[in-house]
């Protein structure tokens, strides 16, 4: 039997660590009724925290789904982790919802890890409910947070709850959208008014009313909030003290009141994405789906678009508080997790791509590390393993040098590094530890060039190329094209050129990948019999690396934007520290006794600032940083990266070494 559309919400739970998000998730599920008693971060005993390392720790480390019913609606609540090392699960889960509830803590306000996920929420136009938690702590100071939001979030900020008292006083908060409440308390006031005046500004009917009366009618504010949400005009803010269980049912009220439900239709082509990964001991490969278009049942073959290949359904079951259930179907606009599927990867687009929305890139990994196993006869097992985590988690950027019997990862910081050591020893009970993570470089063309090879030797061979390289803008990536005519370079060849291309980048003259670049295919030629289709596998590399000699290349560097806040007697000794970091910083902010510093960091050299500001400020300090992009480095700094294989630049010894290769496929 189908669901209607319109009863169902697919939300998001985001935040920065610690604000309390897995603690409100929690209480939705037993207040819902899905969930008899209350689990507990501290304890270990969280529904959505079900690795081993969650439950020790305290902390989400993967994004999980469940789903509960609240009002009649049927709401999959998928909850994030909030620690910056694990923003590529919030990544991924961005991609999945409708709306999302975005929760700030009373007391430290907004954090790092809040701006990040509010300003990608802001780039997909997702509506969004703000939720102030933790009002019952001390310290909690709700109108200074609205203000703070307003600020540094956005203007939009409109308050649809007045908080009753604050920290031990707390006891909930006046809905300020019931249309049979009137007038307001005094110190309800200042809430009320930032919503009417918010209402008016967009309506001119209401805006002669608020002239006329100083307030509006609720039941005419409302459908003017309503849409403004649901077109992410306007961002309503509710309080809670999540621990207690107060103002969780208020903030599911407006969750199914204010945030919209999926589009998408059952009789339209099949489109959905996977999204998540997980290994099941005896049912194999679970891949959690967002479905946008179509429907899927138990034992239907689904084609995998990304890999072009087809598998078939064997269950499709929903997560219902401690249980899984088996629905044997799966919905447009509905989300599951689907069994059978062997081959699928994160990311995977089943069906037709032109339902799935486009990806929000968040997390770039700016560290690599190095993993050591303890004996040999290991060796095996270790690299089983960590290719098993690197497809729950494509952004570790698995690399194994198999020759040199090597593994190396990509990693967001030293937090995800002791997780993935506990992960290996929990689950596969490996003992492995990572080296000191190093900065992640890049390169760049220094100027313009050409780069060429003609493959015509030892024959049959026959494969000539020629590249304009030219430097592109920061951030821009690369851009390939070419000019070249299919009569003198057949399309499939130029196929595969194309794909060769960002292949060969990953490792330029000092060992790192190369971006930022614009290469143009300008000259281009095979033979009628000479030609082996892997021919352009082996001379695309040798003309893009001929080519990056000729233009050479400069070391990039990441960089980070920060935003640092102290006591004003500490600013003198941290501005100092930031000079010696190689950091560029506006001038200094006084307000109210504290110094406020915003600039750019180098992340090579402020990878043990975050530790040492406790120690430089006697914990008074605050640091929230986020990725700016890569810029060029000081003349001075040189650091190549150990090269993987032979060098193309190395024409006879990478051809035969190719070549060898080849014959053994």
């Amino acid at each position: 039997m189908f669901e209607e559309q319109e009863a169902r919400r697919n939300i998001g739970i985001f935040a920065h660590v610690d604000a309390g998000k897995t603690t409100t998730t929690e209480q939705m599920l037993y207040q819902s009724g899905r969930i008899r008693t209350l689990g507990s971060v501290d304890t270990g005993t969280a529904q959505t925290d079900s690795l081993d390392v969650e439950r020790e720790r305290g902390i989400s480390v993967r994004a999980s789904v469940t789903r509960l019913l609240w009002q009649g609606v049927s709401i999959n609540l998928v909850d994030t982790p909030g620690h910056v090392d694990f923003l590529s699960e919030v990544e991924r889960s961005l991609r999945v919802m409708d709306g999302a509830v975005l929760i700030i803590s009373a007391v430290e306000g907004v954090q790092s890890q809040t701006e990040v996920i509010w300003q990608a929420l802001r780039d997909m136009r997702m509506p969004t409910i703000l939720y102030i938690n933790k009002m019952d702590r001390v310290g909690a100071d709700p109108l200074a947070v609205m203000e703070q939001i307003r600020r540094l979030l956005t203007p939009a900020a409109v308050p649809i709850q007045a908080p009753d008292g604050v920290e031990d006083t707390f006891v909930g908060s006046v809905d300020l959208l019931d249309e049979g409440r009137t007038p307001y308390e005094p110190w309800a006031a200042p809430y009320r008014k930032l919503l009417v005046e918010y209402a008016a500004e967009q309506d001119d009917a209401l805006m002669l009313q608020y002239m006329d009366t100083e307030d509006v009618h609720t039941a005419e504010l409302l459908p003017v909030l309503i849409d403004s949400v649901q077109r992410s005009l306007c961002v309503p803010v509710c309080f809670g003290a999540s621990n207690r269980g107060v103002g969780v049912a208020q903030l599911m009220d407006t969750m199914v009141r204010l945030l919209p439900a999926p589009a998408g239709s059952n009789e339209a082509e099949l489109s959905g994405i996977v999204f998540k990964l997980e290994k099941d001991a005896a049912m194999g490969r679970i891949a959690h789906v967002r479905l946008y278009n179509g429907v899927i049942r138990n034992r239907d073959t689904v084609f995998n678009h990304t890999l072009g290949i087809e598998e078939k359904v064997t269950q499709i079951r929903k997560v219902e508080g401690q249980k899984t259930i088996d629905t044997g179907i799966l919905q447009a606009g509905d989300i599951a997790s689907v069994y059978g599927w062997s081959r699928a990867r994160i990311g995977d687009i089943m069906g037709s791509p032109k339902g799935v929305p486009g990806e929000q890139r968040l997390a770039v990994p700016l560290l690599t590390v190095q993993v050591h196993w303890r004996n040999e006869a290991e060796y095996p097992a270790v690299v089983a393993a960590m290719q098993e985590l690197a497809d729950e988690d494509p952004l570790l950027d698995l690399q194994w040098l198999q020759d040199e019997r090597e593994l190396h990862l990509k990693v967001m910081g030293r937090i995800q590094m002791e997780i993935i050591i506990h992960l290996l020893s929990s689950r596969y009970g490996l003992v492995v530890t990572l080296g000191e993570p190093s900065v992640i470089y890049k390169e760049t063309p220094v100027h313009a060039g050409e780069g060429f090879m003609a493959y015509t030797m030892p024959k049959p061979c026959w494969a000539i190329l020629r590249f304009r390289i030219e430097p592109g803008a920061r951030g821009s990536g690369l851009r390939y094209s070419s000019i070249v005519r299919n009569e003198h370079l057949l399309e499939r060849y130029q196929n595969e050129v194309a794909r060769r291309v960002p292949i060969a980048l990953e490792q330029g003259l000092r060992g790192w990948e190369v971006t930022d670049l614009v290469i143009t295919l300008i000259e281009g030629e095979h033979h009628v019999w000479h030609t082996h289709p892997l021919d352009f596998v082996i001379a695309t590399p040798m003309a893009i690396m001929d080519g990056l000699a000729n233009t050479r290349t400069k070391l990039l560097e990441p960089l980070l934007r920060f935003r640092l806040s102290t006591p004003e007697e500490y600013g003198g000794k941290l501005m100092n520290e930031l000079v010696l970091m190689r950091s560029q910083f506006d001038t200094p902010v006084l307000r109210n006794g504290r110094m406020d510093i915003e600039g750019m960091l180098p992340v090579a050299t402020s990878l043990d600032f975050p530790s040492r500001l406790g120690s430089l400020t006697k914990g008074r300090g605050t640091l929230s940083v986020f990725f700016a992009g890569y810029q060029d480095c000081p003349p001075e700094v040189e650091v190549e990266r150990q090269r993987r294989g032979v060098n193309p630049l190395d024409q006879s010894k990478y051809i035969l070494a190719v070549r060898n290769a080849l014959t053994q496929l």
